[in-house]
């Protein structure tokens, strides 16, 4: 609230530092160590495994996930930080998008979960990092986490909770450019925000969205607003949503 650069990340030392203090989190043994040997996962990819019938389901749903993922956080965190035109739309998005498929190809290479754009930069996009170079730093600072890795374990998730809470506060001012008297923008809107909030993923609220959102717009007679491409995208989410393992 008092616009303090590095608030959050004073208020997560802080509530750490309590909680060691009150023996409530156990001080790590080690602050700084090597981080572990991948050769043991690295590059352990089975392709071949991959082309079955029964995989399909699991590459569809990761894909949707990644895919409907990144789209909605881009367009939110551009929204946030300005980028957006006149239309809504993000222009260049083929950019961001391709760093974000590198990211989670490399990811995989390294045996690690999917790499991608995430909604907490959204704080840092409130602190004032709108630029490649923000971006840059950013990686540069989780590629030396993997040698503090020690410390980070031991912070508690008091410490940490809240600004995550905060993050979900910030990306919440876009709903005011709603028009609520539209209840073919409203319903789908509403939709995606429960299912965000019930299933604790953005993923899943964003494709129930866009089966909503169509099939609203077509008992609302405005089934034209509809481009070809929201027509693909809701084709996949009604395929997510048969073959999600649930």
């Amino acid at each position: 609230m008092k616009r303090v650069n590095g608030a959050i990340l004073i208020g997560i030392l802080i509530v750490t530092i309590i909680s060691f203090v009150l023996g409530l989190s156990p001080l790590p043994s080690k602050i700084i160590d090597s981080p572990p040997d991948i050769s043991l996962i690295f590059g352990k990819l089975d392709i071949l495994g991959a082309f079955n019938f029964g995989f399909f389901a699991v590459i569809l749903t990761i894909f949707v996930m990644d895919f409907v993922d990144t789209l909605g956080t881009l367009l939110g965190l551009s929204l946030k930080a300005g980028f957006l035109d006149e239309n809504g739309n993000l222009p260049e998005i083929e950019k961001p998008m391709l760093s974000d498929a590198i990211a989670t190809v490399c990811a995989a290479l390294f045996g690690t979960t999917t790499a991608g754009t995430y909604i907490e930069s959204a704080a840092g996009i409130e602190a004032g990092g709108k630029s490649g170079l923000s971006a840059l730093f950013t990686s540069i600072l989780f590629l030396l986490g993997l040698f503090f890795a020690p410390f980070f374990s031991s912070i508690p998730p008091a410490a940490y909770g809240p600004p995550i809470i905060i993050v979900g506060m910030l990306m919440l001012s876009p709903i005011k450019r709603i028009d609520f008297d539209d209840y073919s923008e409203v319903i789908p809107v509403f939709t995606i925000i429960t299912l965000m909030c019930f299933t604790y993923n953005l993923g899943i609220g964003m494709t129930g969205g866009f089966v909503v959102y169509p099939l609203i717009k077509v008992l609302n007679g405005k089934a034209k607003e509809i481009k070809p491409g929201l027509w693909f995208l809701s084709f996949l989410s009604v395929l997510f949503f048969i073959f999600y393992p649930y």
